[in-house]
């Protein structure tokens, strides 16, 4: 399954990414990248667009229900990203648009589990399956309200975010597409079985005045 190829390259770009905003240390090759400091921003354009180094503690813009319910979110994410392969690996015959879809959502999907599992463990701040998911896209964004917090700022997030945003909306305009598809379908196939009933009609109908001319 090629398709698995950008599924990779996500988890790949996503990890890089999330590694050169955090740092990292391998004490027995002797090597340290410190990152950025918690809460620092980098401008890239203005105030419009920044890297800022954040850590989501919980499930979408921020929210933090607790460790039981992170327990059973960082579970969640396991069993989804498992689910997702395995019916990717189903319809691995299907059209490239909706395995490109799926491959998209895996990967971002892949790319967040691996925070929330092992960065606590990899970090030294928290057990398995109780780790942050490291965000650091910092877009300016007219201000709305979500659960009750108001914001200024689109919330923060990170390559994974994107995968799967980009996937799940590449997916429902593929069913819609696919759903076009086969009405027209449908309909062709309607128009031929009224034109084969017709026809079979006409020939009966000569076949029978045939007949009739005979006798």
């Amino acid at each position: 399954m090629r398709i698995l190829y950008w599924t990779l390259g996500i988890v790949l770009l996503d990890q890089l990414s999330k590694i050169f905003v955090k740092g990292f240390s391998i004490p027995f090759l002797n090597t340290e990248f410190s990152g950025m400091l918690y809460g620092d921003s980098i401008p890239l354009i203005g105030d419009f667009f920044k890297i800022t180094f954040v850590e989501n503690p919980g499930m979408a813009f921020g929210v933090d229900l607790g460790d039981d319910v992170k327990l059973w979110v960082s579970i969640f994410s396991v069993v989804a990203s498992i689910g997702l392969f395995v019916y990717l690996y189903t319809v691995r015959q299907q059209g490239f648009s909706l395995r490109f879809s799926l491959a998209l959502i895996l990967g971002g999907a892949i790319g967040n589990f691996i925070d929330r599992v092992f960065y606590g463990v990899f970090y030294g701040y928290a057990p398995l399956f109780y780790g942050k998911v490291v965000d650091f896209f910092d877009i300016d964004f007219f201000d709305f309200e979500i659960l009750g917090r108001t914001y200024d700022r689109w919330p923060i997030f990170n390559v994974a975010d994107m995968a799967v945003s980009i996937g799940v909306l590449a997916l429902v305009l593929f069913y819609k597409k696919h759903e076009k598809k086969e009405e027209v379908v449908q309909g062709t196939e309607a128009v031929s079985e009224v034109g084969i009933y017709e026809q079979q009609s006409m020939t009966n109908e000569q076949a029978d005045n045939g007949k009739e001319n005979k006798d």
